[in-house]
């Protein structure tokens, strides 16, 4: 409730102008895992990939934000779920969370990354045709990797908050056809995150507008309690709102 409440005051916080808007947008598509690799624990643990090891189906996913604009700021919410599942079997064996597969056993892996931000960013050119802003993102992050076979499971949680650094180009090329760049990254001594979206926009109304394009989500940490790297590409469709 606490967190509903500073939500609502950063939202609310910008004077009423005339110039404030609401909006809402969302993705979806399809997605393709082109590397996934785990080792847990990160220091003993065995390395295998979700996607070379063994085969990790292309998946559906959505992506829903909710903001207000007030002149050059904006604050935005977004909710990001992400489920893969690989199948197969390691040629050796391995030792996952305290676990050992044995080589040979056929393998389910469930691999969870679900990402909850919020995103202040602030327009550093705001022209009729083109506006760019850079800000900051506070991201928490609900992941988990689980993997069943041979009877045995084992399970790994990582719940966390990371700082990112949010950017947005938005560039009416011409009307009603955009060029959309827009995403959040960073890079530390443990780890690293990027989530980009390339693309092109239709702004069929002065208040509603079509996207189509692709999107990047790469990144992982190398730490003593597990090790994991992976890229996922999109393709999106979606659209953005003025409410």
């Amino acid at each position: 409730m606490e967190r509903s409440f500073i939500l609502a005051g950063l939202l609310l916080a910008f004077p009423c102008e005339t110039t404030a808007q609401w909006f809402v947008d969302g993705e979806t598509g399809a997605g393709w895992s082109l590397y996934n690799d785990v080792r847990v624990p990160g220091d003993t643990g065995t390395e295998f990939s979700l996607t070379e090891d063994l085969e990790t189906d292309p998946c559906l996913f959505f992506r829903l934000r909710f903001g207000r604009t007030s002149g050059r700021h904006s604050v935005s919410v977004l909710a990001a779920p992400l489920w893969l599942e690989a199948n197969g079997s390691c040629d050796e064996d391995i030792l996952f969370d305290d676990t050992v597969f044995p080589a040979g056993t056929p393998l389910q892996a469930d691999y969870r990354f679900d990402s909850y931000r919020l995103t202040y960013r602030y327009a550093v050119v705001d022209r009729e045709n083109l506006d760019i802003a850079l800000g900051a993102t506070a991201k928490l992050r609900v992941a988990s990797i689980e993997v069943e076979g041979g009877g045995m499971s084992a399970i790994t949680k990582n719940t966390g908050a990371v700082p990112l650094i949010s950017f947005g180009l938005d560039w009416n090329a011409s009307d009603p056809l955009h060029v959309i760049l827009d995403g959040d990254a960073a890079v530390g001594p443990a780890g690293r995150a990027e989530d980009v979206f390339l693309g092109l926009g239709w702004a069929f109304d002065p208040t509603a507008r079509l996207t189509l394009g692709w999107r990047i989500l790469e990144g992982g940490a190398d730490v003593d309690e597990s090790r994991n790297f992976t890229m996922v590409d999109f393709a999106s469709l979606g659209f953005r709102l003025i409410l």
